[in-house]
């Protein structure tokens, strides 16, 4: 068997170390147009923020590696130009000499990638705008780093890409400004929590620009459709990738409205023995079941590995994604998996949302605030989706959220999970056990919930009563407090519970939701028909207020 796998990245290679681990007698043949292979595109934004000491760190691979590793050939420097795939044959050439030449295949794997989107902005083409994606050009953005000692730099775009970048190059001592063209940062998180990340990247100098478009670039600034002007000896491009589709298009493989390759779960295209892998195929929802397209490097080895398996008569199956992504930011870890509430509404799922504000372990030992926010399916129970920001234990939230969501785990079976606590690591009720518990309770109607927007539209129409409880102390309800509300500290709610209206809905809160959840159980209990807790607490409905 003879196998062509078009790029040398994480998917690339990782095809060929599985197709060779299955199969010895394999003709294994990698064609490149890059320099490098099998490296961390995601380290990147760390070298150059130095936290990385060497490139070569990112690159821990040569062709020479694999060749006396797994006996593969990887040829650097060879694009492959065009593909006959009624004759099996490519063509190839060498762009250290522009000689071209022909080989054939058996089985052919396209993993070619995914390339920065370049937006039409007149002056993308200045030598001081950079995008991040190869090490050939992070080589340049370093040395235009060290030669020229930029002191202010414009990033467009807010993804991970940009908030990393943002991160590393304060660090360094640049003014760093972010320009995007949508309400907020980090488009996979919903509003209700991106503007967290927001709040602490200004707290950290970064002077945020949102709703805004680049409208040109100069030598020394950067224009903006409205009107601003930003002072920019450079300007990062960092708007998202596209996938390397075209040499799969001009021969008949199917490509999907996501731009990317169309593969089923054995990662064929619908050519056959044509297969396709990472940043230029697409994948599909766990829990949806519709195509997606999330290019990481976890999936891209993923699939690759998938694809090795089933070329060499293996019955490996890719199962899908999440969409599980986190990064840092400055103090903050961000991350995600499964739907936002967003894209949940969209989809039709009658939606259960929660806020649940938590330490991640023992505030006694230092224990620091997670905001979490999950969504459950009304009809089913079934956990959909869940977005963490905190300064730590959000890595270890979100894979444990990341893995009941792929077991259709519902919010009632995160209350059973037997999870590791000690005082340094957790809490005896762990922030997922108590997520689950919450979003079940209001599933069933015992506990209610009602997030900020929501509050904010029944406070604003004058139309619907409503009352509003307080449960804090005096002084917290002086210092903020939601419009309209009264203070009666949870304490003095049995007394004072008769000065109030059974049949009018009520909202009670406190300062992150427990308190709220006792007053809501006591009210109930006392025969009040519709009462909610608010989702998260006075802290989150302050923060949601102000933005």
């Amino acid at each position: 068997m003879k196998i062509i796998i078009i790029g040398s990245v994480a998917a690339g290679t990782s095809v060929a170390a599985k197709a060779r681990r299955n199969d010895e007698q394999a003709d294994i043949t990698l064609y490149n147009a890059d320099y490098d292979i099998s490296y961390s595109i995601c380290g990147i934004p760390y070298f150059l923020g130095g936290e990385v000491d060497t490139l070569e760190t990112l690159t821990p691979r040569s062709a020479l590696w694999f060749k006396k590793r797994y006996n593969v050939d990887i040829h650097t420097r060879h694009e492959v130009t065009e593909i006959d795939p009624e004759q099996k044959r490519v063509t190839v050439k060498n762009l250290n000499n522009n000689e071209v030449m022909e080989d054939t295949y058996d089985t052919l794997v396209f993993a070619t990638g995914a390339t920065p989107i370049t937006p039409s902005i007149p002056g993308v083409e200045k030598n001081h705008v950079f995008q991040i994606r190869t090490i050939q050009n992070t080589t340049q953005v370093d040395e235009y780093l060290k030669i020229n000692s930029p002191k202010k730099v414009t990033i467009i775009g807010a993804g991970f890409i940009g908030l990393e970048m943002a991160e590393q190059l304060i660090q360094k001592g640049l003014e760093v400004t972010i320009v995007q063209r949508s309400n907020q940062v980090m488009p996979h998180f919903d509003k209700d929590m991106a503007f967290r990340v927001e709040e602490h990247l200004e707290q950290k100098g970064v002077n945020l620009l949102l709703n805004e478009e680049v409208n040109a670039i100069s030598d020394n600034r950067v224009e903006t459709k409205s009107g601003t002007v930003i002072e920019a000896d450079m300007v990062i491009l960092a708007v998202g990738v596209k996938p390397n589709t075209k040499l799969a298009n001009d021969i008949g493989v199917k490509l999907r409205t996501t731009g990317a390759i169309a593969v089923n779960s054995k990662m064929q295209t619908n050519l056959t023995d044509v297969y396709a892998v990472g940043d230029c195929a697409e994948s599909f929802s766990l829990i949806t079941g519709k195509p997606i397209y999330r290019p990481l490097g976890s999936t891209a080895n993923k699939m690759g590995r998938i694809a090795g398996d089933v070329i060499t008569g293996g019955t490996l199956d890719h199962r899908g994604i999440l969409g599980t992504g986190i990064l840092r930011v400055f103090d903050l870890a961000v991350g995600h998996t499964g739907l936002s509430e967003k894209e949940a509404l969209q989809l039709g799922y009658d939606v259960e949302v929660l806020h649940n504000i938590k330490p991640a372990s023992a505030d006694y030992l230092g224990g620091r605030e997670l905001v979490i926010k999950a969504l459950a399916d009304r009809e089913t129970g079934r956990v959909l989706g869940v977005q963490i920001v905190g300064v730590n234990g959000v890595d270890k939230r979100i894979d444990v959220f990341a893995t009941a969501i792929t077991f259709n785990a519902k919010a009632e079976d995160l209350f059973h999970l037997d999870l590791a606590y000690a005082p340094p690591f957790s809490t005896t009720k762990d922030p997922v056990m108590y997520t689950g518990m919450a979003l079940q309770n209001a599933i069933d109607k015992k506990n209610r919930l009602i997030t900020p927007q929501e509050l904010k539209h029944r406070i604003e129409n004058e139309e619907e009563k409503i009352q509003v409880i307080d449960t804090r102390a005096s002084k917290q309800f002086e210092a903020s407090n939601v419009k309209g509300a009264i203070n009666i500290p949870l304490a003095n709610l049995r007394t004072k519970a008769k000065d109030l209206d059974p049949d009018i809905p009520t909202v009670t809160y406190c300062n992150s939701g427990v308190s709220g959840n006792a007053a809501q159980n006591v009210l109930r209990n006392m025969g009040f028909k519709e009462v909610y807790n608010l989702s998260g607490g006075n802290k989150n409905y302050q923060s949601f207020s102000k933005n």
